[in-house]
């Protein structure tokens, strides 16, 4: 059994005031809101294109964007960039190459910085591949959802199992990390078809999975008209495979929907996710894309416009964000935990007053009422969840909130 060190014995850093004796690491988020069509399962802001992109235009206004949020972030280095979307793979390779160029001459990048950018699987896109990494792309992360013709079909994906194949092989030819999306607890999936489709991705040689339970969320036409999806039980049989077969191929599951398996030596994890996950900053431009930042006296978040239009308009009179927001000192535990807890491991209790300049104290009732449920432990100076706790990873958040 693993012993279970009661917090009262562990040292307790404290920081009189609300400040932070320094700001956490940076990570930098863009956002390409357009895709070719939106899936109905989808909550993200992407959009349709119906027309032309104006690429020029929108690099134009994440350019100034950037240089506008400067002031904010200097001469505080990047660990990692994360092109999100909608669909970044669709933008041209000279845009790619322009935005990277113009990112690096205005923010210092830490050596060997991680560089993702989200890719779909059809094949005109998959042929951008290699002017992707030339631009400076390290990392690709591919959505296949699954390789079931019909059930791609039914979550309104434009590929095919065939096209998601060769878009792999390509990616893994000028790409040393791959992250395939999968999703399970499709519409009429079966349990044999939920191993057959992670059986394929542990197949493919890539070393990130992101395995994702289907979920109908608010304002999505899945939400509106439900399709036929397994139930509960049958969803955490799926689950449950899902884990096994990735552990019995040596992938790593070390936060919620994500399994790394560790190539020459080198961790394979997302490392711009894990600055999410530990309460680090990060720095959001484009339509829609959001930020959280610290200085040594507050912590906020702050929102870009969402719609595209609305975003260039704004860019024509400076005006890029909609909404910002100071990070109560009450809700600092909270939000520290419900992104902490989400790691396997947890955290080291120290990193608690790191980022949020709170002592533990602001969290010790909420933590012992999780251990006495079974949903926490403390383990080599680590909080973490337990087995419990990461299948009720809800029920255990839920105490911090």
């Amino acid at each position: 059994m693993i012993p279970i060190i009661p917090i009262a014995v562990l040292p307790a850093p404290t920081l009189e005031g609300s400040g932070l004796a320094a700001p956490p690491p940076l990570a930098l988020y863009v956002h390409w809101p357009w895709c070719v069509k939106k899936c109905p399962y989808c909550d993200f802001n992407s959009h349709e294109s119906r027309s032309e992109v104006d690429e020029p235009a929108y690099l134009a206004a994440l350019i100034a964007d950037l240089d506008a949020a400067l002031p904010r972030i200097w001469n505080r280095p990047v660990g990692s960039i994360f092109i999100g979307g909608g669909t970044p793979s669709l933008m041209r390779t000279e845009t790619a190459e322009q935005l990277l160029a113009a990112i690096r001459m205005r923010v210092p990048l830490h050596p060997g910085a991680e560089v993702t950018l989200e890719a779909n699987p059809g094949t005109a896109e998959a042929a951008k591949f290699a002017a992707f990494r030339a631009a400076g792309v390290n990392r690709l992360s591919i959505g296949v959802q699954s390789f079931d013709d019909a059930k791609l079909l039914s979550l309104g994906r434009i590929h095919d199992s065939a096209e998601a194949r060769r878009a792999i092989d390509m990616a893994l030819a000028h790409f040393e990390r791959v992250n395939l999306d999968l999703m399970y607890a499709l519409p009429g999936q079966t349990l044999a078809q939920a191993e057959r489709d992670i059986a394929t991705a542990v197949g493919a040689g890539v070393t990130h999975i992101s395995a994702y339970h289907l979920t109908l969320e608010p304002n999505t036409p899945f939400h509106h008209a439900p399709p036929p999806l397994p139930d509960d039980d049958l969803a955490a049989d799926m689950q449950d495979r899902v884990e096994a077969t990735l552990d019995a191929a040596g992938f790593r599951q070390y936060e919620t929907s994500a399994f790394a398996r560790p190539a020459g030596g080198t961790d394979s994890r997302c490392r711009h996710n894990l600055n999410y996950w530990t309460f680090g900053d990060y720095l959001g431009i484009g339509a829609g894309a959001h930020s959280k930042l610290s200085d040594h006296d507050s912590i906020w978040r702050e929102a870009r416009h969402r719609n595209p239009r609305a975003y260039l308009e704004g860019a024509l009179r400076g005006d890029f964000i909609s909404t910002r927001q100071d990070i109560a000192r009450a809700d600092l535990g909270g939000e520290f935990m419900m992104n902490a807890l989400r790691l396997n491991d947890g955290f080291p209790l120290p990193l608690f007053t790191e980022r949020t300049g709170l002592p533990l104290a602001a969290i010790e009732e909420s933590a012992l009422a999780a251990r006495r449920d079974g949903l926490l432990e403390m383990v080599d100076g680590h909080m973490r969840p337990t087995p419990r706790g990461r299948r009720f990873l809800n029920r255990l958040l839920a105490g911090f909130l």
